[in-house]
């Protein structure tokens, strides 16, 4: 699928003081991306604190971002969990009209073997209206979902068409890229291997950091997909420090001031997460000014 190749962000949710969702700068934020040349954008993945949002809550965001993107770039919408059964009940009774695949997460705290994870994915694949992106990140989860899992999934069924690698082993990525079946994509999950991820033979990202950053990030991917590696590596190397320090007390308190610094949103997060202490807040806006300073 070509619209889930490049350069795609996982959006935040912004939360106003009171810690209601902060619809006037979630639409800033989308037309942030889609002036920066983002290729598409990602709703409700973990970096919007899907995990903490009631049910009006996702649908608040989901239209908001429905009506600030307008049609204009594809649209990826997270739903994944630990619970296969209600996932399966999710999908069948969403309305997922204005999207153009699904980004689920491996099952989280269960830790399933990996004929479960295999099982849990083809329960979604049977009934999911749209194409499926599945969702590694081990970190996360509790367990790793592994090469061989990931490309009997793809030659099993036909709408699961890629994979979001965020293991933090390239060799692990290597392996995928080397074994996945003709046209399944392999995504970078982690800022800071996507374009060593582009330069094996991926695909693309779904980034963190290329919401704050869309101009300098998108041109990275694009260089990088087009084959011209050192202009990409440029970029890499300007974006380098960010990418570490915007996870360094977790996601998403670090992207968020980012967004404060811009002006675009506050960097309020939800419980049990906590905004960015004063420490990481200076190193985050020094590194800002930095950029800024160097011509995209």
């Amino acid at each position: 699928m070509k619209e889930l190749q490049g350069a795609g962000v996982a959006l935040i949710t912004p939360f106003k003081e009171d810690g209601s969702v902060d619809v006037l700068a979630l639409k800033k934020v989308v037309s942030h991306n889609i002036e920066g040349g983002i290729d598409y954008l990602v709703v409700l993945g973990t970096t919007a604190e899907s995990v903490t949002l009631t049910k009006a809550e996702k649908l608040l965001v989901m239209r908001t971002v429905e009506e600030a993107n307008a049609d204009v770039l594809p649209l990826v919408i997270g739903v994944g969990g630990n619970n296969t059964l209600g996932l399966v009940e999710e999908l069948q009774t969403l309305d997922l009209s204005a999207y153009t695949a699904i980004l689920s997460v491996s099952p989280y705290y269960n830790r399933p073997t990996q004929e479960g994870i295999f099982q849990h994915f083809k329960a979604l694949s049977l009934v999911s209206p749209l194409p499926i992106i599945v969702y590694n990140v081990p970190g996360r989860t509790g367990s790793n979902m592994l090469p061989e899992t990931v490309v009997r999934l793809a030659k099993s069924f036909e709408n699961i068409v890629a994979v979001k690698e965020a293991c933090g082993d390239m060799q692990q990525v290597l392996e995928l890229i080397s074994k996945r079946p003709e046209g399944f994509l392999i995504l970078s999950g982690d800022d800071i291997t996507a374009l060593p991820t582009i330069v094996a033979g991926g695909d693309g990202v779904i980034s963190v950091i290329g919401q704050g950053l869309p101009v300098e990030f998108s041109k990275m991917v694009h260089e990088g997909l087009n084959g011209n590696t050192d202009e990409a590596y440029k970029y890499h190397y300007k974006l380098q420090e960010g990418m570490k320090l915007i996870f360094e007390e977790g996601n998403p308190a670090g992207i968020k001031v980012i967004f404060e610094y811009l002006g675009i949103a506050k960097p309020f997060v939800r419980l049990p997460l906590m905004s960015a202490t004063d420490s990481l807040k200076h190193r985050i806006v020094s590194f800002m000014e930095s950029v800024i300073r160097i011509p995209a």
